[in-house]
């Protein structure tokens, strides 16, 4: 299987990514990787390709983030040691060869110029928003630990720290309105404020993309065990959908 593709139809001006939704490995990342593979499911962020499943135009990695966290900015896209990654000893050998590092960093550059050459052309259309669909741990001292307090841990934390509010407002207000309308606790910047797809994006794209960084509370599914509650990642889906209307109609027309 490819390491990422794109699917849907790509003629409008909204697109859903779920980049550490992918578990696969590359052979010689997966003969080197020493992690036991519940660690590293728990560290992914499964189902969330089936929660941005109704978005017109989808990008979608297979890949695990143990290979390449696109999230992170290409000097720190590959985890070499345990402090890179929530202190997982990931590795038969300590650090990871430069040569294998190589290769997962050509991954990561060929995501980012197959993304550029799609983007390029919805953003010669206008503005547009990218989904980028994420989930977070929620109880991570174990599994018969009480979950984390609700104060901190939004059921969906929206993450807008790069986007360029004084042009965009609209657009996040129209999603988080969406979102509340539909009873969700939603709060923005509480866990996480959105990163390297988010900045890049804005980057390249500046006053004519906006990257909504969305996380999802794993309620969807048993982070210990890994079993999705499958009625809750359709109720998730079809709610993320009916944010794409108002969300639209909320971008600036040039």
């Amino acid at each position: 299987m490819d390491a990422f593709e794109f699917d849907g139809d790509w003629s409008g001006q909204l697109i859903a990514t779920s980049i550490h939704a992918g578990h696969d490995l590359r052979p010689e990342i997966a003969e080197l990787s020493i992690l036991a593979e519940d660690d590293r499911f728990r560290e992914e962020d499964p189902f969330t390709d089936r929660i941005a499943s109704l978005a017109p135009a989808r990008v979608l990695v297979h890949r695990s983030r143990f290979e390449t966290d696109l999230n992170r900015v290409r000097e720190k896209t590959v985890y070499r040691r345990p402090e890179d990654a929530w202190g997982l000893h990931m590795w038969s050998l300590d650090p990871l060869p430069d040569d294998v590092v190589a290769r997962s960093l050509e991954v990561y550059d060929s995501f980012f110029s197959a993304l550029a050459e799609s983007l390029d052309e919805v953003a010669s259309r206008g503005p547009f928003v990218l989904y980028d669909v994420h989930s977070y741990n929620h109880r991570r001292h174990g599994e018969d630990a009480d979950a984390e307090p609700w104060e901190e841990n939004p059921e969906v934390n929206l993450g807008t720290g790069s986007v360029d509010l004084a042009r965009f407002s609209p657009v996040v207000e129209a999603f988080r309105g969406s979102m509340l309308g539909q009873g969700f606790d939603i709060r923005e910047n509480v866990k996480f404020k959105g990163q390297n797809l988010a900045w890049w994006v804005h980057e390249r794209y500046p006053g004519v993309g906006c990257v909504l960084a969305i996380e999802f509370k794993k309620t969807f599914m048993d982070e210990w065990t890994g079993e999705p509650d499958e009625a809750r990642i359709g109720f998730l889906a079809e709610a993320l959908a009916r944010t794409m209307d108002p969300v639209l109609q909320a971008l600036p027309d040039d």
